[in-house]
């Protein structure tokens, strides 16, 4: 056998295997390549969708700015209306006094102690303070109430300083009140127009009546401790002439004379125009009183304090009169000396009035340069007080809108409903429930000599509380 053949005939094989290999190499590649296409191949991770970027609020859609309240910092809810003063015009309000006929010596220092306290107090807010006519409440019912009737009849009135006299204030009040005004006395007294002090209100009393009088309660206990316990008489008797104040003070005094131990031998009245007293003194007399009480008004006060010693059983009598009959014309009466008279304390001393900056000294200057005389009566510093806190309520109740000036009359009545500590001229001011605002500071006098009334003013020989 020759090699070439032994060589062609192993050449195949050795060929063949290698090239068995490789296709079987193709083959699983080929079915790798298939396998990669089944169902249980590894799927190649979703691709997933990128988050949402988080959006900014959108801004508020721009606004104009709330305008700003016209009304400010002004008191009231308008449940009494809304009094609108136009520019160039005045604010209203009233005095209401008794400015003639005999008790007129009351009524006109209060009349000055309000214009005073106007002038002294300014503008309200750029506004002028107008007082209109001055009116005459004629120290009686019916003057009251007439006069009561032409003040409510002009819408654009806030408030009344008045009445003089209690009788006057018992028919004006509920008209001015029911109005919405309110009303500021400065020498009402009865404790009828206010309360008894124990939460209980006096028949006459009405919402929106106030004063920077005292009450004759305190009075009334003023003079009846002073009697008993100062003088030393346990058995006395009063007059009154019928009227609120009159009458309510000569009870006052009785009540309060036995609470301390005294004896009250009897009340009687007289009637307003009477010049013949000694009937009314006989009566009296019969309980031989050692003192007599007659708050009552002049010119009935002069015919008693002259006809009383002339009665048998009083020719000792002590005699014993009030603010009422604490006026000029009749402490210049010889009839008058000797008497001790109780009534507000006038030692004002430093006192000054907040609304005005205005003391005591002050303002009497100015009333005589003005009036070219002193006050004759009592309540002048009382009425300018009244005045103030009044200018001060519609200062507080009020504001300017268009030019115009608003007032809330149910925020005047706020603001004098919440007075308290209020600096007067005549002292520190707070107003209870029921419209008593004065101190209560009472003094008795002793009125010495007729040709001095001046000192006799000032000889305070008790005070009470």
């Amino acid at each position: 056998m020759n090699r070439i053949g032994i060589c062609q005939e192993t050449r195949p094989k050795r060929r063949g295997i290698p090239l068995v290999l490789a296709l079987l190499a193709v083959f699983s590649l080929l079915a790798m390549s298939c396998g990669n296409d089944d169902d249980d191949a590894p799927a190649a991770p979703e691709a997933t969708a990128a988050p949402e970027a988080t959006q900014a609020p959108a801004a508020p859609e721009p606004t104009e700015a709330p305008a700003p309240d016209p009304r400010g910092d002004a008191l009231g809810d308008g449940s009494l209306g809304i009094v609108t003063v136009s520019a160039g015009e005045g604010i209203q309000i009233r005095s209401l006094n008794a400015i003639s006929g005999p008790v007129a010596f009351l009524g006109l220092p209060n009349q000055r102690g309000v214009e005073l306290a106007i002038a002294d107090y300014g503008d309200i807010q750029g506004f002028s303070v107008d007082l209109g006519t001055p009116l005459d409440d004629l120290c009686s019912s019916e003057g009251g109430q007439a006069a009561a009737q032409t003040i409510v009849a002009d819408e654009q009135v806030i408030g009344v300083v008045g009445t003089s006299c209690s009788g006057a204030a018992v028919a004006a009040s509920p008209l001015v009140t029911q109005a919405g005004m309110v009303m500021i006395s400065p020498s009402n007294t009865s404790p009828a127009l206010t309360s008894d002090f124990e939460g209980n209100p006096g028949e006459s009393y009405n919402v929106g009546y106030y004063r920077t009088a005292h009450n004759d309660l305190v009075q009334g206990a003023a003079m009846a401790n002073f009697v008993f316990s100062e003088l030393g008489i346990s058995a006395a008797a009063a007059l009154h002439d019928g009227d609120p104040y009159t009458q309510g003070l000569a009870q006052a005094f009785s009540n309060a004379y036995e609470e301390v131990g005294g004896t009250t031998t009897g009340i009687v009245g007289i009637n307003k125009g009477d010049t013949d007293m000694v009937p009314a003194l006989t009566e009296l007399a019969t309980g031989s009183p050692g003192a007599l009480f007659f708050p009552i008004f002049p010119p009935e006060g002069d015919h008693v304090a002259a006809q009383a010693p002339t009665v048998s059983g009083l020719e000792s009598t002590q005699l014993l009169a009030a603010d009422g009959m604490l006026v000029d014309g009749f402490l210049e009466l010889a009839d008058s000396e000797g008497m001790y008279f109780s009534g507000p304390d006038l030692r004002f001393g430093s006192n000054v009035n907040q609304g005005t900056g205005r003391n005591a000294d002050q303002i009497l200057a100015a009333y005589e340069a003005a009036y070219g005389e002193l006050p004759s009566a009592a309540f002048w510093g009382h009425s300018y007080d009244a005045a103030t806190l009044l200018l001060d309520a519609i200062a507080a109740a009020s504001w300017v809108e268009n030019g115009d000036l608003h007032i809330d009359r149910a925020g005047v009545r706020q603001y004098l409903s919440g007075v308290s500590g209020y600096s007067g001229v005549t002292g520190s001011l707070s107003c209870d429930d029921f419209g008593d605002c004065a101190s209560q500071k009472i003094t008795v006098i002793h009125h010495e000599s007729a040709a001095d009334i001046e000192t006799s003013k000032n000889n305070v020989v008790y005070a009470y509380p």
